[in-house]
């Protein structure tokens, strides 16, 4: 069962210089790559979401194949999705969609980061 600290175990598991924060306010916990949003989630929300970068096509297509794959609020829609970890969605989808997430920021960053993040 996917739960907040799984989703935090993950993401500090991952390559390059992981942080994690509250920069908004004490209740929207975000994981950060070299300083680019990766992850935001809501640490009270019921049900558990998560909001994740995403390709735009494949975020319109994600949004018509999951009722639970909606755009993310107070985000550029277009590249951003909220994932209602609602137990509708596979564990490894929702796994999937963070690694996505991930690539979609490190693509994005300087080639000098993102060699160190290949090493």
């Amino acid at each position: 069962m996917i739960d907040l600290g799984s989703i935090r175990d993950y993401c500090l598991k991952k390559v390059g210089k992981i942080t994690e924060g509250f920069p908004f306010d004490e209740e929207v916990l975000v994981f950060k790559v070299y300083g680019k949003i990766f992850l935001l989630t809501n640490i009270n929300g019921i049900p558990l979401s998560v909001n994740l970068k995403c390709d735009a096509e494949r975020a319109v297509e994600l949004r018509e194949r999951f009722s639970s794959i909606t755009p993310a609020w107070h985000m550029n829609k277009k590249m951003w999705n909220t994932v209602e970890i609602d137990g509708t969605l596979k564990e490894k989808l929702v796994y999937e969609l963070i690694d996505h997430s991930y690539d979609e920021v490190v693509k994005k960053l300087p080639k000098k980061v993102k060699d160190i993040i290949k090493k």
